[in-house]
Order: structure tokens, then C-alpha cells, then sequence
């Protein structure tokens, strides 16, 4: 993106920002009043996708990024044709940063270079946001691995997010520099998710170790920090936390705070993960999915989706608001046990007012081009459309 096209790019995405109150929190001059009290929900109930252009954690530019990875003008217009206002931008924090392993995979990033931000990358990303804006959707920016810390493990951190405060002034430095970037773009069109699916591990680098929930006044102390470095350039910037961890437990120790907060589409993983490599070291252990059913001895049903999801809901009810930032299932699960279970998780969803975003738009849980094997595809475009899933997505 040219200088001038950024500049047009500001002025016009700051054009009639809203003051969304920034923990989902609205307030009512803030112009969503009459559609908060129909939905019951402070946040808006946003539907679409995780886009994948930055989630890889190398640095690279986005036309060689894989191609399922990279997201079109087209795809942006069929979103937006197809009926979705919103999109979530996963990033791995190195593939904006200044820093390239060639191939050296034990050449590790050092503290310092956590901060070096790369100016042609990070324009990048502003290209896709501005691209989102401009078709109508809603942008979720989100950083999925961060300084001393990703879900996914088995990276080289130079720290632990929840135990130094080298880290944690590294991560803050990460948001202040988004806020600043954007800080003339209206709340309506640009909100941050801070990390991820925080949990606590005493290794990052490994991805074995045991996780458990980050301790509540940690991920607070961190949150709050976040909060103001964000606030400083946009005190109307909309903030959302992933839900504890992993993204399954609600915050308690943030809801007094100016910050949503998201939970996850995946339980049982049993079903949503189904024969996934990074989840079955032998996918053929995996236990044959059934819904509603029972799985290893275990009952799942709507019941059991329903009761997952109280803490959420009730969270609604408490004025907190709350998102669905991540939700799907991998392409092994046989598809109509898989539409089974997801029309009623995302019902239970819509029904609660809450929105949610799939992961991802094309590719393994998506509907274009999932390499699901078990049913008939409508080509579209010259990508294979799986016509039931959208269809399933539009009616919720």
C-alpha cells in the first residue's frame, strides 16, 4: 500500500468511529443501543472467519504464503455476498518482526529483537484490515503467538509472557505499536484480541509440558497493562480477551474491566479434532466421533453443549460481552456427525446472542476447499464449495 492510499486509508476508516465501550461494555451513545438491547449481548454478534495470512510464524510476504493461507479480494466479497460482517487476523508475532532464521532453525529470536518491527510487513497486515473495511467486515486483530508465549508451544521463546517482565513489556510494546498504527480507525471497523488462548506452562519451549489456567491476577496484571498502552492513542479501541485456558474458562478477575471476552467452538475436542496430527501423535488412536453419542465411555449431546456453554451465557447475562473468536472442526470428522454437532453448537450461540468466527474461511475447517472426503462438492469459482455447511453458517 502506497503512503497515500494508508493516509486515505486512516481518514476514511476513522470516519463516524463509534465509541464502543471497551469491554463489550456499551455505552449508549455509542450507536449499537437499539441493537444491544435486542441482543442482549454488549457485543455485536459478529459472524465469519479466522483469516490465516500472518498466522505462520516466519517472516514472509503474503503471495508466498501458502495458498490456502492467502486471502483474496474475491474472498472478501463472497463473505460479504454470502452475509458475514467480521473477520479475526491470527498473527505470529515474527512474521512482522525483523527477524529471519534462513533456514537456521537454531538461530532463536533474542529479547531484543521481539521489538524490531518490520515496516514493509506490518503494512501488509494493513492492507488486509483496510481490504476487510472496505467489503464491509469488521477486523479482530489478534496476536495468536506473542512474546514468551503461544498455545501451540515448541517455538523458541527468549522468555515466558507469564512469568518475566521483559516479556510483558515486550508484548505491550507489540499493542502500543498496533494502537498508534491505527488509532484513527473507528471502533465499528477495527477491535484487538490480545493473546491467543492463554495457559500457563513453566517451558514454553515445550509443547508437552503440562498447561493449566494462567493464574487470574496475572493474566489480569497483563490485561491492564495491555489496556492502557491501548487506550493511550484510542480510548474507544474495543479489547477482547480469549477465554482462559486454552480459550475454554471464563475470565472472573476481568470483568470489571473495559474488555470482552472470547470463548471457543472446539468441545469435544474428541469430535472437533478428530484424527488431527498436532493433536494424535498416531491419528488412528483417535476415538471414532459419534453425536449425540457416546465417546470413550463419555455422553456428549446437546446437554452436555449447553452446560459447557452456561459460564458464557451467564457472562452475557452479567452485561460482560462476549465473542466466539475461534470455532470448527477438522476435515477427518465424518460430515454429518461433524453438522450434527455444529449446528448445535453454533446454535446455542445464536441463541444466546453470540457471535463466532470459524476457523478458518478456505482450507481444513472451512467450507471452501476442506479436502473432507466424504461428501459431494459444488465447484464454485474453481474452489469446492461445501454448499451444507454454508448454508448452515447462514442460518445462524
Amino acid at each position: 500500500m502506497t503512503h497515500i492510499d494508508r493516509r486515505s486509508f486512516l481518514k476514511t476508516a476513522g470516519a463516524g468511529a463509534l465509541a464502543l465501550g471497551l469491554s463489550g461494555r456499551l455505552p449508549a451513545e455509542a450507536g449499537y443501543a437499539s441493537q444491544v438491547a435486542a441482543q442482549k449481548n454488549a457485543l455485536p454478534r459478529w459472524r465469519g472467519f479466522n483469516l490465516l495470512d500472518f498466522y505462520l510464524t516466519r517472516p514472509y510476504v503474503r503471495p508466498t504464503a501458502p495458498k490456502n493461507s492467502v486471502t483474496t479480494e474475491d474472498d472478501f466479497k463472497w463473505m460479504r455476498d454470502w452475509g458475514f460482517d467480521f473477520v479475526r487476523i491470527p498473527m505470529g508475532y515474527p512474521s512482522y518482526i525483523q527477524f529471519d532464521a534462513k533456514g537456521n532453525s537454531n538461530k532463536h529470536i533474542t529479547p531484543e529483537e521481539t521489538v524490531l518491527f518490520n515496516e514493509s510487513a506490518v503494512e501488509e497486515v494493513e492492507k488486509l484490515i483496510y481490504q476487510a473495511n472496505q467489503n464491509g467486515l469488521h477486523v479482530s486483530l489478534n496476536l495468536h503467538r506473542a512474546p514468551g508465549f503461544c498455545i501451540n508451544a515448541g517455538f523458541n521463546e527468549p522468555f515466558n509472557l507469564w512469568k518475566d517482565a521483559e516479556a510483558q513489556e515486550a508484548f505491550y510494546t507489540h499493542w502500543e505499536m498496533w494502537a498508534r498504527r491505527f488509532r484513527n480507525i473507528s471502533a465499528e471497523k477495527l477491535s484487538f484480541d490480545l493473546v491467543n488462548e492463554p495457559c500457563f506452562r513453566e517451558d514454553m519451549n515445550d509443547q508437552y509440558s503440562r498447561k493449566s489456567p494462567v493464574p487470574g491476577d496475572i493474566y489480569r496484571k497483563i490485561a491492564m497493562g495491555c489496556l492502557e498502552r491501548i487506550h493511550k492513542y484510542n480510548p474507544d479501541r474495543l479489547v477482547v480477551a480469549d477465554g482462559n485456558d486454552g480459550g475454554s474458562l471464563v475470565i472472573p478477575e476481568l470483568t470489571d474491566l473495559k474488555i470482552g471476552q472470547s470463548c471457543r467452538g472446539y468441545s469435544p475436542g474428541e469430535i472437533s479434532h478428530y484424527r488431527a496430527s498436532w493433536v494424535y501423535a498416531n491419528p488412528d488412536d483417535a476415538p471414532y466421533p459419534n453425536y449425540p453419542g457416546i465417546i470413550n465411555g463419555k455422553k456428549y449431546d446437546r446437554k452436555y453443549l449447553e452446560d459447557f456453554y452456561k459460564p458464557w451465557t451467564d457472562l452475557v447475562k452479567q452485561g460482560v460481552g462476549v465473542h466466539c473468536g475461534e470455532c470448527g472442526c477438522y476435515r477427518e470428522t465424518p460430515h454429518e456427525i461433524f453438522l450434527a454437532w455444529f449446528g448445535d453448537v453454533i446454535g446455542i450461540l445464536t441463541e444466546n446472542n453470540i457471535g463466532y468466527a470459524l476457523w478458518n474461511f478456505k482450507g481444513d475447517f472451512g467450507f471452501l476447499d476442506s479436502g473432507r472426503k466424504d461428501i459431494a462438492y459444488e465447484d464454485w469459482y474453481g474452489h469446492k464449495l461445501d454448499r451444507k455447511m454454508l448454508e448452515l453458517l447462514q442460518k445462524n
